[in-house]
């Protein structure tokens, strides 16, 4: 019995990095079959916004450097009449690697397209607008592109140096005016370079504008039409090989689930034929 026992407590730590190495193996199982069906780089950008059991402190998941160092390494391994297919989900994250991720596919001489099954806010939003097309499904969103300076907007910094008196505003607050005027200003300049190959300079500018200078809020959800009247070129055209590859990036299991349904499509009966 006490054989048993240890042995179940073997397998039931075993268990987990045998789970993880076979999805993913599927996940590479489906890249490669798209790459050869569709004879694409196919790039994988998947933050999962997720809160981690660790001490109890929750721990979020964002663009960082280690991202973009992975996927210019893709795209320098890709050759140079070979298009590129980015799979992007994530809440944003560094300006700095969202910057270089977008001017490595801007760069990239064959057509670049950018998927969008749910969400690609902020930094992601910014790698989305150097593609040649962005594929969305129709409730999926992209969102502004203002920075942050740390918890604080920059649009809305700025906007209290120019309401209240100058001798009611303390150095510090000069300080991240100053830096936030920096920050706008270079967020603009680069949009507008991404979006010139779609659009004359000032067309390009007024929308840099628009999606940098805090609009809206930094979480203000972009959906499908309102992109589409803005004049990028989107499509919702999402293929279902890109659902299917999601489901092999699941969020961790939860103590208690807060969404439930029977996962499987539904398909509405037809009604009886009446009697002539």
């Amino acid at each position: 019995m006490s054989n048993i026992i240890w042995f179940l407590i073997f397998i039931s730590f075993l268990w987990p990095m045998v789970h993880q190495r076979t999805v993913e193996f599927q996940r590479i199982r489906a890249i490669r079959r798209w790459e050869t069906r569709q004879g694409t780089r196919m790039i994988t950008l998947i933050n999962r916004q997720e809160t981690l059991s660790f001490l109890g402190v929750p721990l979020r998941n964002y663009i960082n450097i280690e991202d973009s160092e992975q996927v210019l390494r893709a795209i320098r391994l890709t050759p140079d009449d070979m298009p590129i297919d980015l799979v992007l989900h994530t809440p944003g994250g560094l300006v700095l690697a969202a910057e270089q991720i977008a001017a490595a596919l801007k760069a990239h001489p064959a057509d670049v397209t950018v998927y969008v099954p749910h969400y690609a806010m902020s930094g992601g939003t910014l790698i989305a607008l150097a593609a040649d097309r962005i594929v969305m499904d129709e409730n999926a969103v992209l969102g502004p592109v203002d920075p942050q300076l740390g918890q604080w907007p920059a649009a809305s910094i700025l906007r209290l140096t120019r309401t209240k008196e100058a001798k009611d505003i303390d150095d510090e607050t000069w300080i991240m005016a100053d830096m936030a005027e920096k920050a706008i200003h270079q967020v603009r300049e680069f949009v507008a370079n991404l979006l010139r190959e779609h659009f004359t300079d000032n067309q390009a500018r007024d929308l840099a504008e628009i999606l940098s200078e805090g609009t809206w809020t930094h979480d203000y959800p972009l959906m499908y039409r309102q992109l589409r009247d803005f004049g990028l070129p989107v499509s919702t055209d999402m293929p279902e090989e890109i659902y299917a590859l999601m489901d092999l990036y699941p969020q961790p299991p939860q103590r208690r689930p807060t969404v439930g349904y029977v996962p499987l499509p539904y398909h509405r009966p037809r009604p009886p034929a009446q009697n002539r």
